[in-house]
């Protein structure tokens, strides 16, 4: 029997992350804080979001806009987040396929890093705005047209809810979590699984006989 790269976009996202992971690990780099010595770290320097550093006339901030979804501030973190993007997402990409998978992944990163910089002052890293994208997205999955999931709604409430009441009433520990990232992933999820299977909808009942 032969191993199948079976989900290329996410597969290939995950070796990213996991290799940026790896060489912060070799290097000894105490990256698993925010403490100072993590700027200097390959994950500090280029996968991680700094709002008050990001700057119109820096090419790096052009690309931490969506590099940070690539980096994860150690094993921990990244095993959280990869333990549902290696569930959800070969799924996914099997419905919506590797490019528009790939598109809306880019989209999440990239909307959650302006947002970011615009309304906050918490630095941000890790693949959990994809996370709650994916999520919200799956629930999509019995879409009828003109019909809203009640999967979807539950959902949203469960996890985007949870979220909103973390961002009011932080608990010890969670301060460096950013939920904001979390509600944007969650909403993107939502928009872009509402867009896509209404057009599918739209395109297969145009083509049913009268």
């Amino acid at each position: 029997m032969k191993i199948q790269y079976n989900s290329p976009v996410v597969l290939t996202y995950t070796l990213i992350c996991v290799t940026i992971t790896f060489i912060d690990w070799i290097t000894n780099s105490n990256f698993a804080t925010m403490k100072e010595g993590f700027q200097h770290t390959l994950t500090g320097s280029w996968f991680t979001l700094y709002p008050k550093e990001m700057s119109l006339s820096n090419p790096a901030s052009y690309f931490k806009v969506f590099s940070h979804a690539m980096g994860h501030g150690g094993w921990g973190h990244l095993l959280g987040n990869f333990s549902f993007i290696l569930l959800i997402g070969p799924i996914l990409e099997e419905r919506y396929k590797s490019i528009p998978l790939l598109i809306m992944i880019l989209l999440t990163a990239t909307i959650t890093g302006i947002l970011q910089t615009m309304f906050s002052n918490v630095g941000l890293l890790g693949a959990s705005g994809v996370v709650f994208m994916m999520i919200l997205l799956v629930s999509f999955t019995n879409f009828q047209n003109g019909k809203i999931p009640l999967t979807f709604i539950l959902i949203a409430v469960l996890y985007l809810g949870k979220e909103i009441f973390n961002a009011v009433n932080p608990t010890p520990g969670t301060q460096n979590v950013s939920q904001f990232a979390h509600i944007i992933g969650g909403i993107c999820g939502g928009i872009f699984g509402y867009f896509f299977n209404q057009k599918a909808s739209s395109q297969e009942g145009s083509k049913s006989p009268l």
